[in-house]
C-alpha cells in the first residue's frame, strides 16, 4: 500500500538518524577533549553533567524524537492503513514533521526554551488534529 502520509513518517525516522549521528559527532569530541570516561557503576548524570550543554542539547532532542513522535507514528500509520492517508491528513503529517524538524534545529542551536515551548504546542495541536481525525473514521462519527 502507497499512500503519501507515509512519506511524512520516513521524513520524520530519517530527521531522527540525522540528529543520531549530530548528536554521535557532538558528543564524542566533547567526551574526548575533556577526556571523559563513562563508568557504568557511576549515576548517569555525572558523566552527562561534565559536557558541556551545546554537546547535550543534541542527545536530549534525540531523546525527544523518541517520545512524542511515537504517537505520530502510530496515528500516521493508522490513517494509512485506513486508507485515510492522503489530503488534509497528508499535509498535517508533513506540518507535524517540518515543526519536529524546526524544534530540533532551535534545540540543538540555540536552545531557547520559550521559542522551543511554542513550536512544540504547535505540533502537539497538529498531532491532536490528526489523532481525532484518525478516531473519527474508526468510530464512524460524520464528517470524519
Amino acid at each position: 500500500m502507497q499512500t503519501p502520509i507515509l512519506g511524512a513518517v520516513i521524513a520524520l525516522v530519517l530527521w531522527s538518524v540525522v540528529m543520531l549521528v549530530w548528536l554521535v559527532a557532538t558528543r564524542i569530541p566533547a567526551s574526548a577533549k575533556l577526556k571523559l570516561n563513562y563508568d557504568p557503576m557511576r549515576p548517569k548524570s555525572e558523566y552527562i553533567d561534565q559536557l558541556p550543554p551545546k554537546a547535550q542539547w543534541k542527545a536530549d532532542n534525540y531523546n525527544h524524537l523518541m517520545e512524542q513522535p511515537t504517537l505520530f507514528y502510530a496515528t500516521a500509520i493508522t490513517l494509512a492503513l485506513l486508507g485515510a492517508g492522503g489530503g488534509l491528513n497528508a499535509k498535517l503529517a508533513w506540518a507535524y514533521v517540518a515543526l519536529r524538524i524546526i524544534h530540533s534545529l532551535v534545540q540543538a542551536t540555540v536552545n531557547k526554551l520559550p521559542l522551543r515551548f511554542l513550536i512544540f504546542l504547535i505540533s502537539s495541536v497538529v498531532l491532536a488534529v490528526m489523532a481525532v481525525r484518525a478516531a473519527m473514521i474508526i468510530f464512524n462519527c460524520p464528517a470524519a
